[in-house]
């Protein structure tokens, strides 16, 4: 089956390219140049995956990102001409999954959407326990005791991934690499706010986490299984 790209930018000569780059590489593609018609254009597509532009007329994308993330978890990868940090972090904490700096390499733009649009590479029918959690990996869900809690697939596909090893010691590397796809120095800023977006969700207690650890000077890991 086709995936479907929404890609929102008002620059139409940057996305007409990324049009050609993607149908090309066989996805299928819808375009928004205005921020304010943005959300109405996702619910209207419910697209596999979100091109975001950062800088937006009528709505900015970090507002974008914040309302569709709240009705969904689709992947979103935010584009910017930006590297300011306070501007790459406001996009992470946004909800968006990866992002990527203006101009870019289509290759790269292309590698990073397949990462994302990847299905998990789990076991069905595995289930993990970790702290007060479990993790049902097939029917992609997350409870503690009766009651789900809601992660974005990027989201889980972490915690998954630190389950998988209780007490393993990740570096942000490892994680950049095993949940991103990066086989090649990347922006460690990814792993430290989605970790944070993950603990808001899973945690009792989020300012002191018992169920994902920071290793200081080293990474993360999961605490110990039930």
């Amino acid at each position: 089956m086709t995936s479907r790209i929404l890609v929102v930018d008002d620059d139409t000569a940057l996305a007409e390219m990324i049009g050609i780059v993607l149908r090309t590489e066989g996805f299928d593609t819808a375009f928004c140049a205005d921020g304010a018609k943005a959300v109405d254009a996702w619910r209207t597509e419910r697209p596999d995956l979100i091109l975001l532009d950062l800088m937006l007329p009528g709505m900015d994308g970090i507002e974008i990102c914040t309302r569709v993330r709240a009705e969904s978890g689709v992947p979103i990868i935010m584009l910017t001409a930006r590297t300011d940090t306070a501007d790459v972090v406001k996009g992470l904490e946004s909800g968006a999954d990866d992002y990527i700096v203006k101009p870019f390499n289509p290759k790269e733009l292309v590698a990073r959407i397949r990462t994302r649009l990847r299905p998990g590479g789990q076991q069905a029918g595995e289930s993990l326990r970790i702290g007060d959690l479990t993790v049902d990996v097939a029917a992609h869900e997350v409870r503690r005791g009766d009651g789900p809690i809601a992660l974005t697939p990027l989201e889980f596909e972490l915690l998954v991934a630190l389950a998988s090893k209780p007490q393993q010691v990740f570096s942000r590397e490892m994680l950049l690499e095993q949940v991103w796809g990066y086989h090649y120095k990347a922006d460690t800023r990814l792993v430290n706010v989605h970790v944070q977006r993950l603990r808001a969700k899973i945690e009792q207690d989020p300012d002191n986490p018992k169920i994902v650890t920071t290793v200081r000077g080293v990474g993360y890991r999961a605490g110990a299984v039930v």
